[in-house]
C-alpha cells in the first residue's frame, strides 16, 4: 500500500458525499480529502468549513486543474456521471462515480471508450454494498454449495419520496426508481449467480406528476434459475435479498445500506432450521474507497470495473425496453 495518502476532490455538496463518502474517505488510513466544488462558491466554503476540508471551489473545472488532487468523487445527478467523469480523465485524475454510472448503454459505452485513452487511471462504479463483509461471506456459502444449487434469488430495495425537487423524481435527467435502487437489485443478482441473464421482461408503473417510474418489476432468466426484482420510490422502506437453493435458503438482511451502527445480518435456512451470522457495523464505504486506493497503488484493476457497469447497464436497459415491448429482451443482443 501507498505511504502518501490519495487525495480526493469531491464535486457538488450531494448529501451522499456529505453523509457517507467524506466521513468514509476521513475515517480511511489511505485517503484523504482535500477540496470540494460547487456551482456556488459561498456554498463551497460553507460546506468545506463544515466538513473540514481545506480547500474549496465555485467552479467543477477548477477543482480537477488542482494540481494536487489525485482522485474525484463524482455523485452528480445521473446525467452528468459521464461527461463529469471525462473531464475528470481529461484533467488527469482517477474517478470514484455514483451509480448508475450514466443513463443508458450507449452513455456507458462513451465513457469506457474515453476511459481507453488513459489506462493509467481507474475509473470505478460506486456499488458500496458489495464491500460489506456479509457480502463476501454470503458469495462464499453459495460458491461452497451451502444451499446447493440455487433456483431462484428475490431482490428488494424501496423507499418513499415524493418531493418534486428531488432528483430522483426529475424525468430526463436519470430520475425514477430503476435507475437509482433497481440497479443496486440487478447487481446483486449478476453478483451472486456470477453470470449475466439470458433475457429480461420488466413492468413499471409511472408517476403521472413526474413522468418516472415510481414501481418496477424485473424478471431476469439465467437458464436453470430466475431472478425477481422490485423497487420503488414511494412504499414504504424496504430491502431484502433471498436466495433459495435446493438444499437451503439466504437471507440477507440489510443488503445494500444500513442505517448508522447498525450491525448486518445473513440467516441460513436447512431443514426448517435456522442459524444467524451477525456482523459489527461496518463502514463498507470506507472499505470501497480502500479497495480503490489499493487497485491505484498497486496497478490493478478495479473491483468493479466499468465492464461490470456496463452488463448492469445492457440489464436496466433491457427492462425499460421490455416495460415498453411488453416483450422479452435480451441484454447480452
Amino acid at each position: 500500500m501507498q505511504t502518501k495518502k490519495l487525495r480526493w476532490g469531491i464535486i457538488s455538496t450531494a448529501k451522499i458525499a456529505r453523509e457517507k463518502l467524506i466521513p468514509a474517505i476521513q475515517q480511511s488510513e489511505h485517503c484523504e480529502v482535500v477540496a470540494v466544488s460547487s456551482r456556488d462558491a459561498s456554498q463551497a466554503a460553507a460546506f468545506a468549513s463544515a466538513n473540514n476540508i481545506a480547500r474549496s471551489y465555485g467552479d467543477y473545472h477548477q477543482l480537477l486543474a488542482d494540481p494536487d488532487i489525485d482522485i474525484v468523487y463524482n455523485p452528480l445527478p445521473n446525467h452528468l456521471h459521464v461527461p463529469w467523469t471525462i473531464h475528470a480523465l481529461e484533467a488527469g485524475k482517477h474517478v470514484l462515480c455514483e451509480k448508475p454510472i450514466g443513463l443508458d448503454v450507449a452513455d456507458t459505452e462513451k465513457l469506457i471508450a474515453a476511459a481507453k485513452k488513459y489506462p493509467h487511471l481507474r475509473v470505478m462504479e460506486a456499488f458500496m454494498y458489495r464491500f460489506h463483509p456479509q457480502w463476501a461471506t454470503a458469495k462464499k456459502m453459495l460458491e461452497d454449495g451451502k444451499i446447493g444449487h440455487i433456483n431462484s434469488i428475490e431482490a428488494v430495495f424501496t423507499y418513499f419520496n415524493r418531493d418534486p425537487k428531488n432528483v430522483r423524481n426529475m424525468p430526463g435527467i436519470g430520475g425514477g426508481g430503476l435507475l437509482d435502487i433497481g440497479c443496486y437489485c440487478i447487481s446483486a443478482c449478476r453478483y451472486l449467480f456470477d453470470r449475466e441473464p439470458n433475457n429480461v421482461v420488466g413492468k413499471l408503473a409511472i408517476d403521472e406528476d413526474f413522468q418516472v417510474d415510481k414501481h418496477a418489476h424485473g424478471l431476469l432468466d439465467f437458464g436453470d434459475a430466475q431472478a425477481s426484482i422490485y423497487c420503488s420510490t414511494q412504499s414504504e422502506p424496504v430491502q431484502r435479498v433471498y436466495v433459495s437453493g435446493e438444499h437451503g435458503g439466504l437471507l440477507i438482511e440489510y443488503p445494500f445500506y444500513q442505517p448508522d451502527d447498525c450491525g448486518a445480518t445473513l440467516r441460513f435456512y436447512h431443514d426448517r432450521e435456522e442459524e444467524v451470522i451477525e456482523f459489527e457495523p461496518t463502514n463498507h464505504y470506507t472499505l470501497q474507497v480502500d479497495a480503490l486506493a489499493r487497485a491505484i497503488a498497486t496497478n490493478k484493476p478495479v473491483p468493479t470495473p466499468l465492464s461490470d457497469a456496463l452488463a448492469n447497464m445492457k440489464v436496466i436497459e433491457g427492462l425499460f425496453t421490455s416495460a415498453e415491448t411488453g416483450s422479452w429482451v435480451n441484454p447480452k443482443a
